[in-house]
């Protein structure tokens, strides 16, 4: 989809830390997507990256169309430096609001040739990077009367994709917002899963062979593919005031995806085949 051009400042008031903020020249990844909206929907935002330049690039925009942002880097697979991206966000900004879990890799190998260190990096990045910040942020929402989490998790989390850790890692997003959102909901803190599939971001560019987005493409109901906004405004919707009574749920942006059976999977490929001959 278009990038935004209407806002109606669904956040005003808000401060938001989101976590894999950061991208490379231009891009629109995930991340920077949300980050941005966040800021243009009036939330004050922390634009949180493991590297510095990257967030700076994000926070630089948000602040370029009239938003309010900072940027840190910092390693969130490292407790200390979750609790010190929280501690910059209220320094910065006063309070805590919302916070966005979007850092993660994918890891994709088999269980005759992962290593235990390769497991233990991906869980660490995708799984428990989201504990240690939720576990940072909770107090500082709680505080302040209550807050949103969402956790970005993915279709992979959901089905089958091949991927031995990755898998796993994001299934277990989703075991994690519905257990923050049992514990800390009686102090007004919600939380919430998105899982995307079947979106092409750059770095998905980057990964995924043409002729695989064509099969993307012909298996999904919709007949398209998504992109990093798309995921954003799931992810805005859940954090803003618009979704207080939805807790523990996840949310798939996947098109449909998740919904397919094989074999209409199977009949929809040849479908699309067959409707582009000649």
């Amino acid at each position: 989809m278009p990038e935004p051009s209407r806002y109606l400042g669904r956040l005003a008031g808000k401060v938001a830390i989101v976590t894999g903020a950061g991208a490379d020249g231009d891009e629109i990844g995930i991340g920077r997507a949300i980050a941005y909206l966040m800021g243009r929907e009036g939330a004050r935002v922390l634009c949180a990256d493991l590297l510095a330049g990257r967030a700076e690039a994000t926070a630089a925009r948000i602040m370029a169309d009239g938003g309010e942002a900072a940027a840190e880097a910092g390693d969130v697979s490292d407790p200390e430096q979750c609790s010190r991206l929280v501690a910059r966000a209220v320094e910065r900004f006063g309070r805590l609001d919302i916070l966005v879990n979007n850092v993660g890799i994918s890891g994709s190998t088999t269980l005759e040739t992962i290593t235990v260190e390769q497991w233990n990096r991906v869980l660490a990045t995708n799984l428990t990077s989201a504990m240690l910040m939720s576990k940072a942020a909770v107090p500082e929402m709680a505080r302040g009367g209550g807050g949103s989490i969402v956790n970005i998790s993915s279709l992979a989390g959901m089905r089958a994709m091949g991927a031995i850790a990755y898998g796993p890692s994001k299934a277990a997003m989703a075991q994690l917002s519905r257990e923050i959102g049992v514990l800390h909901g009686r102090q007004g803190i919600r939380a919430n899963t998105v899982a995307p599939g079947h979106v092409m971001t750059p770095h998905a560019m980057s990964k995924v062979p043409a002729e695989m987005r064509a099969a993307r493409r012909k298996v999904g109901p919709l007949g398209i593919e998504g992109d990093a906004w798309d995921v954003a405004h799931a992810v805005l919707f859940l954090a803003s005031d618009e979704a207080r009574f939805i807790n523990g749920v996840e949310l798939a942006v996947d098109g449909g995806v998740v919904g397919i059976g094989p074999l209409v999977g199977h009949a929809l490929i040849l479908e699309a085949e067959q409707s582009s001959q000649p």
